[in-house]
């Protein structure tokens, strides 16, 4: 796929996406969420992948605005809501399971850590792509919005199922039914956040978890784990308990696991095989 609103690139197991209409804030739009999705499909099918990352471009001065303005003005033109995907668009995630089988859950369904980089202001779907990200770094001073309330929408895209889970349902109300501002020291305080950084390192610290993430845990691990902690939001104590088990044991057979002790006990990196 030609790529114009996202860039990528993949280092040391590290993919890069970046959104990138920085004319526009790097605001959302169906060609960018086509390439979004595509682009997360690659670096989830990518063996050398370990780790996704996603930020703004930094000429934008936002993460994600939202949704592009002149696309919602089309929207109003048209009498209705127009994604501006096509029907054959990349579904990176789906059919680990159903519960992640739609926009934006996908993220749940990738079998790698994915990070945001907060680096500008994140509105609209900008807020959404954050809370479905499993890690969240932020510039300080960062300013966030659902902004639905200003435009006679619902909460967008699940934020009314993830937000709750992520900062609590008093933080959560706060947020959706007034669609205010609020910064990253109160996304903090929140618990919406894992780090705030000072801008100019930002990608430097998020880059350098990254790459830990990726050379200390194994492939296989990281992406079962992912999937637990999003299925147990769905699920009984008692079943995540006897999910955990049969895991347990099916990966205690692979090879990752042998090297994992190996490596261990000879004090030195692992040198792990599986598949991400």
């Amino acid at each position: 796929m030609e790529l114009k609103a996202v860039r990528y690139e993949v280092t040391d197991g590290i993919a890069v996406v970046t959104l990138s209409r920085p004319k526009r804030r790097n605001a959302w739009t169906g060609r960018m969420h086509t390439e979004y999705r595509w682009v997360l499909r690659e670096a989830d099918r990518d063996p050398a992948v370990r780790v996704i990352v996603v930020t703004g471009d930094p000429e934008g001065q936002a993460f994600c605005a939202g949704a592009d303005l002149q696309a919602l003005e089309g929207h109003s033109e048209k009498g209705g809501y127009d994604p501006g995907t096509p029907e054959d668009i990349a579904e990176p995630g789906f059919g680990v399971d159903p519960a992640f089988d739609a926009a934006f859950a996908y993220h749940f369904g990738v079998g790698k850590p994915i990070l945001a980089a907060i680096n500008g202001a994140a509105a609209g779907v900008g807020l959404v792509l954050a809370a479905f990200a499993d890690l969240r770094f932020c510039a300080p001073g960062v300013k966030f919005t659902a902004a639905h309330g200003r435009f006679n929408f619902p909460a967008e895209f699940g934020l009314s199922w993830v937000l709750p889970r992520i900062v609590g349902l008093t933080h959560a109300n706060d947020i959706l039914l007034s669609s205010r501002v609020f910064t990253a020291e109160q996304a903090m305080a929140m618990g919406f956040l894992n780090r705030i950084v000072p801008p100019e390192r930002l990608m430097e610290e998020a880059l350098a978890y990254a790459r830990d993430l990726a050379r200390t845990v194994a492939p296989g691990s990281a992406r079962e784990t992912k999937r637990q902690i999003y299925r147990d939001l769905h699920r009984d104590a008692a079943s995540s308990v006897r999910a955990a088990e049969a895991l347990l044991e099916q990966m205690a057979r692979e090879p990752d696991y042998r090297e994992g002790v190996k490596a261990w006990m000879e004090k030195r990196p692992a040198n792990w095989g599986g598949q991400g």
